[in-house]
């Protein structure tokens, strides 16, 4: 029958559009061998805007100042916070003369934006080199300030880095939001290396100040909630001033959501971004989620219909092999790994996962950072 030919080689352009993803643009990245920087013990504020962080800038706060770094200050961002997370970062100031703290008070016109506290940290800031990161996240070494600053030089102004979150053992949602997280790294890490930088995360991203003045800050996105790391480095990115950074002591964790409602409003906040990215990046990220739909869909109708059946089978095998020696070489890279033991599942997972939040972004818009 004529729908029964249309399916399938419709299944083969999107097997051979999955076979160009993986094979190729992700493969990049997987076939990356990174040159080792020298030591450049360069001068290095690092950044952290804190919102109600009080318990766990406790425990994360004396791994930053544990760093091996020679030369780098602290600067602490209190973003109106209605905790004592104001007196957890007096409180480690006066123990240490490296800390600077802005107490950013509410202001009508950038109420809830955490890219104005971000902007006062910034001019705060001493040092021409910036390291950004989050009151949750830990640097997993003590070589983390300088393995993500090494990568600067005359030409990389931006570096962005790894930080995956921290598992918790027997959680079905852990295990999607860390595959989540490692499939979002493999498309921003892989496009980077291709010239085609779109985006980085906050908790490890590194930049010049003078790169933030230049752009001037964030003006050109401040009404936007979210995106003080991949709306400006989308922004102000290129296909020469970046560098990856993905060395193992370069990485920073972070503590994951332990809701299922409590990550589709993180999620909410971080996808609604993606409506602002440049045409160009808009498209090759749709393109990658509809052609992973479609390769579901369609492998799965010509399954039952049994049309072609020994074709389609080749095809489907052919795609997993590609895939998973991609994302194998990947995961070794970013320690990630064992995520690939449940890999269709969790794909599976997160394509559904990603088409709810695209429908409740279009019924409600999220607000605020917090």
């Amino acid at each position: 029958m004529l729908i029964f030919e249309i399916l399938f080689y419709s299944f083969i352009a999107i097997v051979a559009i999955q076979l160009i993803y993986y094979g190729i643009i992700f493969g990049s990245f997987a076939a990356h061998t990174p040159v080792i920087p020298s030591e450049k013990n360069i001068g290095v504020s690092v950044i952290i805007c804190a919102k109600n962080e009080a318990d766990n800038l406790k425990e994360n706060i004396p791994l930053i100042l544990n760093q091996n770094h020679k030369l780098f200050e602290l600067v602490l961002i209190n973003d109106n916070s209605s905790d004592n997370t104001l007196e957890v970062m007096e409180g480690f100031k006066t123990q240490h003369n490296n800390i600077k703290i802005v107490d950013v008070k509410p202001v009508e016109k950038f109420w809830g934006n955490k890219k104005y506290a971000l902007t006062l940290g910034i001019k705060a800031a001493t040092h021409e080199f910036l390291l950004f990161t989050d009151a949750d996240c830990k640097p997993l070494s003590n070589r983390w300030i300088s393995e993500m600053t090494n990568r600067f030089s005359t030409t990389k102004s931006i570096v962005i880095g790894y930080g995956p979150y921290k598992k918790i053992k027997g959680s079905l949602l852990n295990l999607l939001i860390r595959f989540e997280t490692f499939m979002t790294a493999v498309q921003y890490l892989s496009y980077a290396k291709l010239g085609l930088p779109y985006m980085a995360v906050g908790r490890n991203l590194a930049y010049k100040k003078a790169q933030f003045f230049e752009a001037n800050g964030f003006m050109n996105h401040m009404n936007i909630m979210s995106g003080d790391d991949d709306l400006f480095v989308n922004q102000v990115a290129t296909t020469s001033n970046v560098v990856l950074c993905v060395s193992k002591d370069s990485f920073t964790e972070s503590i994951p959501k332990t809701t299922f409602k409590s990550w589709v409003l993180q999620k909410r906040r971080h996808i609604s971004t993606a409506n602002h990215y440049k045409p160009l990046h808009k498209f090759l990220l749709a393109l990658f989620y509809l052609s992973q739909v479609l390769f579901w869909t369609l492998a799965i109708v010509l399954s039952l219909l049994t049309f072609q059946w020994k074709i389609v089978i080749a095809l489907v095998a052919i795609r997993f092999i590609v895939q998973y020696v991609t994302l194998l070489l990947i995961s070794k890279k970013l320690n990630e790994n064992r995520l690939l033991f449940f890999l269709p599942l969790l794909e599976i997972l997160l394509i559904t996962f990603q088409f709810f939040i695209f429908i409740k972004n279009l019924i409600s818009k999220p607000h605020h950072w917090k």
